[in-house]
Parts: structure tokens; sequence; C-alpha cells
């Protein structure tokens, strides 16, 4: 249902409500709908009211889904790396702290 349809349905609800002598009464702005001697909302809801339900256990679901876990996180090889140094990047700078050229070094 649209904002449109739901805008009209409340619209006809309304003018039938008024056409059988319903009427609307006005409240000022600022007017809360809690009085100041009701005692706080969240004291009154009371949570885990229903008993604790079973679990079913579902062992052949869980093993497949740690399956599916294992083989995603299973380390591939990592390409073997040679001892040899390679060769870097380094910056020459000048007295003044300015770079002056880059050059390639092997360590």
């Amino acid at each position: 249902m649209s904002k449109a349809e739901l805008r009209a349905e409340l619209e006809s609800a309304t003018e039938h409500f008024l056409q059988k002598g319903g009427q609307v009464q006005q409240i000022p702005n600022g007017t809360s709908g809690k009085g100041p001697d009701d005692p706080l909302l969240f004291l009154n809801q009371r949570l885990f009211t229903e008993p604790k339900s079973e679990r079913t256990p579902v062992p052949e679901v869980i093993a497949a889904i740690e399956a599916r876990r294992r083989e995603r996180f299973k380390r591939s090889p990592e390409p073997k790396r040679s001892r040899l140094p390679r060769p870097r990047r380094k910056v020459i700078y000048d007295d003044f702290g300015e770079p002056l050229r880059k050059v390639w070094v092997e360590d």
C-alpha cells in the first residue's frame, strides 16, 4: 500500500467517523499524554517472560557450515621469496632537505 492510498484510507475513515457523530478533540501543542505521577515506561516492560525454549541440534548442518568456513579460510601457499636483495628507490636530498633526485640502490 502506497502512502497516497494509506492517506486516502485514513481520510475516508475520519470522514465516516465524523458523519456518524464523532468529534475530534483539539489538544494544544506541548501537552504530554503521560501524567506526572505515571511510572516510567521502561520499568513496566518485562523482558524474557516466556520460558526458555529447547534448541534442536542439527549436527549435519553445523558440519556443512564449518566445512565451508574452513575452506574459505584455507591458506594458499605464499610465493617463495628469494633471499637476494631487491633494489629499492632512495631519495637524495640536498643540504636544505629538498629532494634532488631518486636513485636505485641495492641493500
